[in-house]
């Protein structure tokens, strides 16, 4: 069997005009990033506003070693799509080099459902991370430049400032560091570190953005500390929102590329769903919105994270409601969650299948609190046997929900077909828009207790003595009716990584919460979750190589 980069490596890529053109994109409006890329003008948006495409969102039940296939699927089933005569764009996230170099692998989808060309995409692309990490970084600088500077000097309190440096890699030795040692040329030691790229606000910031000068008054807005007396600083004080826009100037324009049968895709921005709001940017969505008949779009880890961040925050903020929910399962991820051990998910175990379906049905019912109506895409394995199978198809046509099987790792948009029809019924009939889980205007702590309380689960939250003190900043602020963008463990539905299935009566800790006004959001960070992760013990940048031919090896 061959592997997902013997596959993209063996695809005939089409010219990238080729696959504009499916899109009716005039040849002279494509920034050409060699054959296969392309950057696209925010033109086109306006050109085309008045075309109105069906939103299809892609989410999944809580992720597991086992795998679920989410962006795998989202190709696929935007391949079924034009496979059964539908216009359909894949419109998706950029991979970031720390999961590419560490233990998930890259973001390009699987087998026959891929986006291409996959090295390039998995590795540096057209550029836009590392413009939103310079982008951060040069505030980092100027801010610290502030604090060295005795004539233009704002007052900052290095104790207040909470900007710390970023980098597109998994690095923990750089989570806490000191900067300024070695003298008074040198800049004021302080205690700062890293977060990874992919967690920066500028990330959060690029995909929530409308426009280059909707961009530029975001990064105005970025909070960066208090002064000696008080007074709150932000990035417009230091005149750094004109040169970091400067910076990001190509970044804000989405990438075009295609899958591995030719259907349109369109990258961009790529936020991670645990730390930050786990979806590809406004900009993109919308550029697929206005010039294909639907869009498919995910929304990262389960839908607990990205998809409820992506209706609260971005379907918010930019006015968006989907037409329908594609919710993403296994059989082996559903029996890890009943309790079985990852060496043991092949052997055939119905009665594991019937336990892990709490944790699917739970997302069924969180899908539905929107008011948007859900199909469930079993991701099928040749190891899944037909009373497993059934199992599912029970419990899920209980919840009210359709259950198709989808097999496009291996047939592509063939194994797709089904799901695609089923998505196209559901999706023409459903025109209503969604219903938020609150309202922005609502107390924070009301906000928060609504999403742990109703998506995760628990029974309550508890703030430490710092979430408590952050509260009482954010209210002298004035930045309470901000929305919340909650950083919690991917692995579980509470903020514990090791309950699996559906975890009762738990409580949710708050340990703090940060201010992100440049993006509009606060995030209320709980567990041990942390915004720079750790390689491996075999971190995947072992596996990978290239040959005196330039062909790379080892991607995944």
């Amino acid at each position: 069997m061959k592997s997902d980069i013997e596959i993209a490596q063996a695809a005939k890529l089409r010219d990238i005009r080729e696959i504009a053109a499916q899109l009716n994109i005039p040849e002279d409006q494509l920034e050409l990033y060699g054959r296969y890329k392309a950057k696209l003008p925010l033109s086109l948006i306006a050109a085309n506003s008045g075309r109105k495409g069906r939103l299809i969102l892609v989410s999944a039940i809580s992720p597991t070693p086992a795998g679920e296939g989410k962006t795998t699927t989202s190709i696929g089933l935007a391949q079924g799509l034009c496979r059964i005569g539908k216009q359909a764009t894949a419109v998706l996230r950029e991979p970031s080099l720390g999961p590419v170099f560490g233990i998930k692998g890259g973001a390009t989808g699987g087998g026959h459902s891929q986006v291409l060309p996959m090295e390039d995409i998995n590795l540096h692309f057209t550029g836009d991370f590392a413009a939103i990490e310079k982008a951060h970084n040069l505030l980092a600088a100027l801010i610290d430049n502030n604090l060295q500077n005795k004539k233009f000097n704002l007052g900052i309190d290095p104790r207040t400032v909470l900007w710390k440096r970023v980098m597109d890699m998994n690095d923990r030795a750089l989570r806490k560091v000191v900067i300024g040692l070695g003298g008074t040329a040198s800049g004021v030691p302080r205690e700062t570190g890293f977060d990874i790229t992919a967690a920066s606000e500028i990330m959060a910031i690029l995909c929530l953005s409308e426009s280059l000068s909707d961009l530029k008054k975001r990064l105005g807005n970025i909070f960066v500390g208090f002064t000696f007396d008080k007074k709150p600083i932000y990035a417009r004080d230091l005149k750094a929102h004109g040169a970091m826009a400067a910076l990001m100037k190509d970044a804000i324009k989405p990438n075009l590329v295609q899958t591995i049968e030719g259907t349109p895709a369109i990258l961009h921005g790529g936020p991670f769903a645990n730390i930050a709001q786990g979806t590809n940017s406004v900009i993109a969505t919308r550029m697929g919105l206005s010039l294909s008949d639907y869009v498919i779009t995910e929304a990262g880890f389960g839908f607990d994270l990205g998809a409820e961040k992506f209706f609260d925050i971005k379907c918010q903020s930019a006015g968006l409601s989907p037409n329908a929910v594609v919710l993403v399962a296994t059989v082996r991820a559903l029996k890890y969650h009943g309790g079985v051990a990852l060496a043991n998910l092949k052997e055939d175990n119905p009665e594991a299948v019937e336990r892990g379906m709490e944790n699917l049905e739970k997302h069924l019912e969180n899908i539905s609190l929107f008011g948007v109506p859900a199909i469930v895409a079993m991701n099928r394995f040749i190891t899944d046997s037909e009373e497993e199978l059934a199992v599912i198809k029970r419990r899920c046509e209980l919840k009210g929900a359709p259950v198709v099987l989808s097999d496009v790792w291996e047939k592509g948009g063939a194994g797709a077909e089904e799901l695609a029809h089923t998505v196209a019924e559901v999706a023409e009939k459903h025109n209503t828009p969604f219903t938020p889980l609150y309202d922005w205007n609502w107390p924070v702590e009301d906000k928060i207790k609504a999403v742990a309380t109703r998506i995760y689960g628990a029974s309550e939250i508890d703030y430490t003595s710092k979430a408590k003190s952050d509260l009482q900043k954010i209210a002298s602020l004035g930045l309470q009716n901000l929305p919340i963008c909650i950083a919690k463990t991917q692995k579980s539905l509470s903020d514990n990584p090791k309950l699996l299935g559906r975890p009762k009566d738990f409580v949710v800790t708050v340990r703090e919460i940060e201010i992100a006004t440049g993006a509009g959001f606060l995030i209320p960070i709980t567990g041990e979750i942390m915004r720079m992760p750790g390689l491996p013990a075999q971190p995947a940048a072992e596996n990978i190589d290239i040959d005196d031919n330039g062909n790379i090896t080892g991607l995944f």
